[in-house]
């Protein structure tokens, strides 16, 4: 388990520590797009599919993303303001979180049915880790079928690792959306969401820890790492260390270093501008529009509910 600051960035930065990589499968299933995409890749692969990722963000402009995202999140306050319900509740985690960023991210990557994607991708980001149980693997299959079938023609690594885009923003995001109107929704006006954001994610990152597998043998804090021995990278220690964040477990925006929620080095987060901006359209109108309705949940995805003011 590693969770110093500077040992996080030198493991994430050494070709020596590698991620585990995905076996091969048939097309199709949740562990052929594991297998596809550039994340779960080994090395000599990794590179060419990260590109196809990237190539698919180098056609989204964030602050495009960020826009609709603020237009999505009016639209849907707007329908429990009108509800007759008595609907001055909003449940941030459901309505908005899970859904605003997918839906927005869906369209633009061309799905024929970005709002029946959200329910697929997030059954295939619930199993897309190593662990998941047999039921969840099964509708997780089933998902990245349909998914497939939404998606517009392109060569099968091509679309796996478009939708991979999809799928790690799933969680990702919305575990940055949650923890932003958590900790910030009483937070002074005068504070940018941007800045707000920022310190959220060092504070309470959505992606907690990330595993490499030592390819040759190094030492780590003059400790010898052996070949095969895996290492658990915790971002949300690493994002405490008080040798790189005075008063660590304190909430200060526009801290000088910056957090390792999306990682560094060759497989760092590619999405980074574009999660931030669709978490800042989502959480921007919430600051503006709402309060929060009662005591906050402490670990999301739990129902975290606002009020319409």
């Amino acid at each position: 388990m590693v969770t110093r600051y500077a040992d996080v960035v030198s493991l994430l930065t050494d070709p020596r520590c590698v991620v585990p990589p995905a076996e091969e499968a048939p097309e199709g299933g949740l562990a052929w797009l594991r297998a596809s995409v550039s994340r779960f890749s080994p090395p000599d692969r990794h590179a060419a599919r990260r590109a196809v990722g990237v190539a698919a963000l180098d056609t989204l402009d964030p602050r495009e993303l960020r826009v609709i995202a603020e237009r999505l999140t009016g639209r849907i306050l707007d329908r429990a303001a009108s509800a007759d319900n008595g609907g001055d509740r909003v449940d941030v985690t459901g309505d908005l979180a899970r859904r605003v960023p997918l839906v927005v991210l869906a369209e633009r990557l061309g799905l024929a049915d970005p709002a029946a994607a959200v329910a697929e991708v997030t059954a295939v980001a619930a199993a897309y880790h190593p662990g998941a149980g047999p039921a969840a693997v099964r509708r997780a299959d089933r998902a990245v079928a349909a998914l497939l079938a939404m998606s517009p023609p392109a060569p099968a690594e091509v679309t796996a690792n478009r939708l991979g885009l999809l799928v790690q923003a799933a969680d990702a995001t919305a575990g940055l959306i949650v923890a932003a109107v958590r900790h910030g929704l009483d937070a002074p006006d005068g504070l940018e969401t941007d800045a707000l954001l920022a310190e959220v994610l060092r504070l309470d990152p959505p992606v907690r820890v990330t595993r490499r597998v030592a390819a040759d043998p190094l030492t780590l804090d003059g400790q010898p790492v052996r070949v095969g021995e895996r290492l658990l990278l915790r971002f949300d220690a690493a994002n405490r260390d008080p040798a790189v964040f005075p008063e660590p477990d304190r909430f200060r925006a526009g801290r000088a270093n910056a957090a390792l929620t999306f990682g560094a080095g060759p497989r760092g987060c590619p999405g980074q501008r574009h999660a931030l901006a669709l978490a800042a359209g989502v959480v921007g109108v919430l600051r503006r529009r709402c309060r929060p309705g009662g005591p906050t949940p402490d670990v999301p995805p739990t129902p975290l509910e606002v009020i319409l003011r």
